[in-house]
C-alpha cells in the first residue's frame, strides 16, 4: 500500500469522515532539502467531519497527528485542511 494509501485508511478509520482527501505532492518538492528520491514525503489533506466539532484549529491538528501515529515520522511535510 503506498503511503497516501495508509494516510487515508488511518483517517478513515479514525474519524469516518464526509471529505476525505489526500494528495501526494511530494514531485512538487523533488530536490528540495528533507525531500527523499523516492517521493512520497509531502502530502496535501483535506478532511471533514462530525468529529472535529466543537475543536479549534489546533486540537483539529493535534487529533489528525495523532490518528496518522508512526506515520508521521515517514512524512517530511503535511498540509492540513481540517473543518467540522
Amino acid at each position: 500500500m503506498t503511503r497516501a494509501g495508509k494516510i487515508e485508511a488511518a483517517l478513515q478509520a479514525a474519524f469516518q469522515p464526509r471529505v476525505l482527501e489526500v494528495v501526494d505532492d511530494s514531485a512538487s518538492h523533488r530536490g528540495h532539502a528533507g525531500a527523499p528520491d523516492g517521493g512520497e514525503s509531502h502530502f496535501i489533506v483535506t478532511i471533514e467531519g462530525d468529529a472535529f466539532a466543537g475543536m479549534g484549529r489546533v486540537a483539529r491538528h493535534r487529533a489528525v497527528h495523532g490518528a496518522l501515529g508512526d506515520l508521521m515520522s515517514e512524512i517530511h511535510a503535511l498540509a492540513l485542511t481540517v473543518r467540522e
